[in-house]
């Protein structure tokens, strides 16, 4: 037994030291700053802070309300073409509506049209994954395999190009904008490409290679509640058709709320147009499509104006001034704790 234990101390010796390395890093004796967190330095910090945020929230909110708009509601006003919708089988019979309504002052600068929904939710998970991303990088794939699912294949086995529940309820409504100028009425000039983000029509949205766009369909067909195959989106425009059409990117990216705008078209500014839009009486055209009834929803079309913050949204400047609000009062709130611990300092000392 002896003999045992006289071993003991070797094979400790023997085994490699779990201990770190008498370093500066590993022994945490680098050198370091620590704050000195006088009552000076944190009240500054407060006050400083709270009012970079209300100075800056007071601009953003000023900018947002200079913003011009106007936002119609024509859902209601077309009241017989949406009635007609309401029976699916009516979808190939065209109906036109007009809108009219007067601008009371100039809309100068660019001038953005965009259609709105209400109560249109395209937050629920069935429907953000009802969609096949390597089909709309134009690839050769099988959309059976694909989260796709109803709106995949026709009972003749025909794939659906685009496939999907989002591609599927794309927003078809078509929307035309006319200035009555004194006796005679002048349609406003709009730009339907370009409103699209560049990463989403250069990266994420391509069509299958192919020396002819309808032959690069071949094979497959159109969603069921679509008027037109997807490689005839735009008639006018060769290059804005297919899966890098415009609108049907600008729909593909979903929204989180149930009540939202996309973009439609863009003012183009030339002729009578060259400074925005002038103040008249204007009428909207409208071929009604997108059934709204049956979810009880809204259609709107907005047109508005842009500055360098953005849009009408003042969401981001009332941020900035509550947590502006927040510092200041907070920095008080110490001061005023600070003054009275020092005066009972002061008394018990005497």
């Amino acid at each position: 037994m002896k003999n045992k234990k006289s071993f003991a101390p070797q094979e400790a010796e023997a085994r490699p030291s779990r201990c770190p390395d008498n370093s500066a890093f590993k022994q945490q004796r680098l050198p370091a700053w620590k704050p000195q967190l006088t009552i000076a330095t944190v009240l500054s910090t407060f006050f400083l802070t709270g009012a970079f945020c209300l100075s800056v929230g007071i601009c953003l909110i000023l900018s947002a309300n200079s913003v011009r708009e106007i936002q119609i509601n024509y859902s209601d006003k077309c009241s017989d073409c949406s009635k007609l919708r309401e029976n699916s089988y009516n979808w190939n019979i065209e109906c036109l509506c007009s809108v009219d309504f007067k601008l009371k002052e100039d809309m100068l600068g660019d001038v953005f049209m965009y259609y709105g929904l209400q109560n249109f939710y395209q937050n629920h998970r069935r429907y953000v994954i009802s969609r096949s991303d390597a089909q709309l990088l134009g690839r050769d794939v099988n959309v059976q395999r694909s989260y796709c699912a109803p709106f995949t294949t026709y009972n003749n086995g025909t794939p659906m190009a685009p496939c999907g529940a989002i591609a599927n309820s794309m927003f078809n409504d078509t929307i035309d904008l006319f200035y009555n100028f004194n006796s005679s009425v002048i349609q406003v000039p709009l730009l339907k490409t370009g409103n699209s983000w560049w990463t989403d029509k250069n990266v994420k949205f391509r069509n299958p290679q192919s020396h002819n766009l309808s032959s690069a369909f071949a094979g497959t067909a159109r969603p069921p509640y679509w008027q037109k195959p997807v490689y005839l989106l735009d008639e006018e425009d060769e290059r804005n058709n297919g899966y890098i059409n415009d609108d049907f990117i600008i729909w593909m990216r979903v929204s989180a709320f149930a009540t939202f705008r996309n973009l439609y078209r863009r003012i183009s500014r030339k002729r009578h147009f060259a400074d925005g839009l002038p103040a008249g009486n204007y009428t909207f055209h409208i071929s009604y499509n997108f059934p709204v009834t049956k979810f009880k929803g809204k259609k709107y079309v907005i047109l508005s104006t842009m500055v360098w913050s953005g849009g009408s949204n003042p969401f981001l400047g009332i941020a900035y001034v509550v947590c502006g609000a927040a510092a200041t009062l907070t920095g008080f709130i110490i001061t005023a704790i600070h003054l009275k611990l020092r005066k009972k300092k002061t008394y018990f000392q005497k």
